[in-house]
């Protein structure tokens, strides 16, 4: 690294171990081939040079199909390369806890069936299919657009493009094992929103997670909810509540997704990849073409960091990943690498209101924080752009309001210059401006739905 991070110097940057790998394995005669399917689609394919040494191979294809299965997101992988790589890559999703956390959540919940490997000739791959589809940006009537975080649900009234009532409600769904709290909760903010409202014409939503077609698959708003009531209660909450409003429009999306298409739609501009540093890490993607991808973009799982023990995700047991990094977590683990000690019970939220009232004062220890989550950012961005076709990255949540945002972003800017000058030249890294703070999530929100099939 030309920039290190000065809280965490032990950080190993994906996107240099990999450019490392694959620039010694250049003249390798071994080369692997994976395709990626979603429901017998092909969504992705790659042709990649390996070294004889099959546990730098292992890795490097184990890490890089992670990223592409959280990013990308699919069921199914046709492998075409070394029988000895392919048989290591087949056991680590179904025996090892690392891969059966992503085989299980990925492939049975999300898309019905446990993620299957198999061998196949290079030949029988083709070529993944273009996707996109255009969503929101429609306007018309009275609609009701809400956001369900993990902190606080935000709910707006807007006519016509224009924001007549917006409001924001502490919650704490997290571990909340009853699903009604999430229903009552959601309703309550409808509620108070067509109260500003002649008539309500659509409703349109983001919320933490994976959802498809309006069901719940995989969101951490629920974690606190038994599996046995999982399936009966919350996989069609959001179609009960559809049905509760009259059966009008009603979609919801990950909040990733709506926080790229508000950004979209503020800059007047496409191939948006926006981050939102929460309470997780959150992300969503417009094309270059303007649309919105069937991608999970579930960044939070996508490791970053290649060090050896590095710091474990408390949900996957994964090392590494994105959310320890680019979240209130991430504050929190740096906090006392940086000198700032809290009680072991202080929840993230109120030792990241802490780090950043010391940041106002000018704590260098604070200063700390913000200048390692930039750098190690940087790097990341990088990363991102082997999967990603962005020229603007948005970045918002929690994490990075006040002074200690903008050092995020100089930071990360920083590393670009040095180490990736071509993307330093091509990406715009951004944050939200007052409008879109105030009332761009919600608006691009009630956006989503379509009345009476146009816009």
């Amino acid at each position: 690294m030309k920039i290190k991070p000065i809280l965490d110097s032990e950080f190993v940057p994906a996107v240099l171990w990999n450019r490392s790998f694959e620039q010694e394995a250049e003249n390798s005669s071994d080369a692997v081939t994976i395709g990626l399917f979603r429901n017998d689609k092909v969504v992705a394919r790659r042709t990649l040079k390996v070294l004889s040494d099959v546990d730098r191979s292992f890795q490097y294809l184990e890490r890089l199909l992670k990223a592409m299965l959280w990013a990308i997101g699919g069921n199914r992988v046709l492998f075409a390369g070394p029988d000895e790589i392919f048989q290591r890559l087949e056991k680590h999703y179904s025996a090892s806890a690392i891969g059966r956390f992503d085989s299980e959540i990925i492939g049975e919940k999300i898309y019905d069936h446990a993620l299957k490997i198999e061998k196949a000739a290079a030949d029988e791959i083709p070529e993944p299919s273009q996707e996109g589809a255009a969503l929101g940006r429609h306007l018309d009537g009275c609609r009701i657009g809400f956001d369900l975080g993990g902190s606080d649900r935000k709910c707006a009234a807007v006519i016509d493009g224009e924001v007549v009532f917006s409001e924001e409600i502490k919650w704490d769904p997290y571990f909340e094992k009853n699903p009604q709290y999430h229903f009552e909760g959601t309703m309550a903010s409808l509620k108070r929103a067509a109260e500003h409202l002649p008539r309500v014409d659509a409703i349109g939503g983001s919320a933490a997670g994976v959802y498809v077609n309006n069901e719940v698959r995989v969101a951490s708003l629920f974690r606190g909810v038994p599996d046995d009531q999982f399936e009966e209660k919350v996989r069609p909450i959001f179609k009960q509540l559809k049905e509760a409003w009259g059966g009008i429009p009603f979609d919801v999306v990950n909040d990733g997704e709506v926080t790229a298409l508000a950004g979209a739609m503020s800059l007047k501009d496409d191939a948006v990849l926006g981050i939102s540093m929460g309470t997780s890490l959150a992300a969503g993607y417009v094309t270059p073409e303007g649309n919105i991808t069937s991608w999970l973009n579930e960044l939070a799982f996508v490791p970053v960091d290649y060090r050896e023990n590095g710091p474990v995700d408390e949900w996957s047991g994964d090392a590494g990943c994105g959310v320890q990094f680019f979240s209130q977590q991430g504050v929190a683990r740096l906090a006392p690498l940086a000198g700032i000690e809290f009680p072991a019970d202080t929840p993230f939220a109120e030792q990241l209101v802490e780090v950043q009232r010391l940041m106002a004062e000018g704590d260098q220890r604070a200063r700390q924080i913000y200048e390692t989550i930039g750098v190690c950012f940087g790097y990341t961005i990088a990363h991102y752009s082997d999967f990603y076709d962005f020229r603007n990255l948005l970045i918002l949540g929690r994490v990075t309001s006040g002074e200690g945002g903008q050092i995020i972003i100089e930071k990360a800017e920083a590393v670009l210059r040095a180490e990736f000058p071509s993307l330093a030249e091509k990406i715009s890294i951004t944050t939200p401006d007052e409008q879109m703070k105030r009332h761009g999530q919600a608006v691009a929100a009630a956006s989503l739905p379509m009345i009476g099939g146009k816009a």
